[in-house]
């Protein structure tokens, strides 16, 4: 008697497992999963909330995973008397895990659009320490910016403005795309060797419009720099704008406004954005960030209601 092994078997009955299984024209229309900004929690007024109770909150509202910003937590952290270090990153690592949480997103603050070339250097060790920090907790991917001219007052001002700001007298936007270019050019090696995509956000400067944050990922050409993708700061021309980011999105952050904007308010329709994700193939996670003067303890769940229903 001959006695086939396993694979041999296998082999001889030549079975196309996969022709049994029922196919259909479009893919299965799989939710995405919802998380929670700690920005959501704290809008840079008074005493930041700690990222542990963020956490916690985020848990017994029923959010899937929290997308932590670094300036909130450098700032709780010093209104704790201590400081952002592996302790601390290995403690938020820890509660989240144990809440049942994805540590889904990292915020960081940066830009290159400077002609001083040690600013831009000290910006490139910022972004990197941020790659280093997410990468500690476990977090696949940051958002980043390209940076602005620095010309407006302050950020009331440049709302006011819609994001539009003077460029720095006798510089150009070229040349501002050219520093942003290399400078995450730079980056990238940082981001591939800590295995952290870095998600270039439409959020003022010349990443003001969907145009100016393709310009930039297409020029830098790497799997490290792809984009996030913010319902609410693209002030005209929505809805297409989204559809030109989405295709590039590692992630996408959600405005809504309970109470009335901290700058703007905007109408945004989650069902027309989630077809707009859905036909783009995005699969990954949506980001509340809850912009509202509303409480958080009202507006928040209200709003997790809103995407849910959307990105169900």
């Amino acid at each position: 008697m001959t006695i086939l092994s396993r694979r041999s078997a296998l082999s001889c009955l030549a079975i196309p497992i996969f022709d049994s299984l029922p196919m259909t024209a479009e893919a299965p229309n799989h939710p995405n999963r919802i998380g929670v900004s700690t920005y959501s929690f704290w809008h840079f007024k008074g005493a930041p909330v700690p990222i542990e109770t963020c956490l916690e909150h985020a848990a017994d509202m029923g959010f899937d995973g929290v997308e932590i910003l670094y300036v909130h937590m450098e700032e709780a952290a010093k209104a704790a008397g201590g400081s952002v270090n592996n302790a601390l990153l290995h403690r938020i690592k820890q509660r989240a895990f144990a809440l049942g949480l994805d540590l889904m997103g990292f915020s960081t603050h940066q830009g290159f659009v400077t002609p001083d070339a040690e600013k831009r250097k000290q910006n490139i060790e910022h972004t990197a320490k941020c790659l280093e920090m997410a990468h500690e907790l476990g977090i696949p991917t940051i958002r980043v910016n390209t940076g602005r001219w620095g010309t407006s007052k302050n950020f009331d001002a440049l709302m006011a403005n819609k994001g539009i700001e003077p460029r720095l007298p006798g510089h150009t936007d070229d040349e501002g795309f050219a520093w942003v270019i290399d400078s995450f050019g730079e980056v990238c090696k940082r981001a591939q060797k800590l295995g952290v995509v870095m998600g270039l956000e439409n959020h003022w400067g010349l990443g003001r419009e969907a145009t100016g944050v393709l310009r930039v990922i297409k020029a830098v050409d790497s799997p490290w720099l792809k984009a996030t993708l913010d319902t609410g700061n693209f002030l005209e021309n929505m809805y297409p704008q989204m559809e030109a980011l989405a295709p590039h999105a590692v992630l996408v952050q959600a405005k809504t406004y309970h109470g009335g904007g901290e700058w703007y308010s905007l109408e945004i329709d989650y069902a027309r954005v989630a077809n707009i994700l859905r036909k783009a193939g995005y699969r990954g996670y949506i980001s509340l960030e809850m912009e509202g003067k509303e409480a958080p303890a009202t507006a928040v769940p209200k709003s997790l209601q809103t995407l849910r229903k959307a990105f169900g």
